[in-house]
């Protein structure tokens, strides 16, 4: 009987270590993404207004463009990967004719609060569970929010060279 006790005991021990660290895993990644968020915003404040149009070559997508095709991910993947309803649809960010300064950065960031509030709301279990991205890439939900922060970092990374074409010195990086 006593062994039975300890051999309980220790199982319980476990299980309430592993799901700290899962947990601490989930909050580790709202962590991330406030911090890709803020991250993000200093590339913003640091682009001057006349940069926003900026294009390195004409066939590519200007600053503001792909600020906002990042946009247009983190609702997307956020929506696809929970099976929720975006408030954005699915590439209007990408479109809109208002690429002032301060309308993009109030939907990039926007964006972002999506992406945070969003995990706010779910558990270690939601995030393991399989989803079907765009209908095609069927992966845990924690994949899909993986990938998605891999893109939003790729993007941002993107726009280092317009900042250097408009003679602006990138923000350092944020790794922590």
């Amino acid at each position: 009987m006593n062994t039975k006790k300890t051999l309980l005991s220790i199982a319980l021990f476990i299980g309430a270590v592993l799901f700290s660290f899962a947990q601490k895993s989930v909050d580790e990644s709202i962590q991330d993404w406030e911090r890709a968020k803020n991250y993000t915003k200093e590339y913003l404040d640091a682009m001057p207004e006349s940069g926003y149009s900026l294009k390195p070559t004409p066939e590519i997508r200007s600053f503001a463009e792909v600020m906002l095709h990042l946009t247009d991910a983190n609702y997307g993947f956020t929506a696809g990967a929970l099976s929720i309803e975006s408030p954005v649809a699915f590439g209007k960010s990408d479109k809109t004719e208002d690429i002032s300064k301060e309308n993009v950065t109030k939907l990039v960031l926007a964006g972002y609060d999506f992406v945070i509030a969003n995990l706010k709301k779910v558990t270690v279990d939601q995030l393991n569970e399989k989803t079907t991205l765009f209908g095609s890439f069927e992966m845990p939900k924690r994949t899909a929010f993986d990938k998605l922060f891999e893109h939003q970092t790729h993007h941002r990374g993107q726009t280092t060279l317009y900042l250097r074409l408009a003679g602006v010195v990138p923000p350092n990086e944020k790794l922590f």
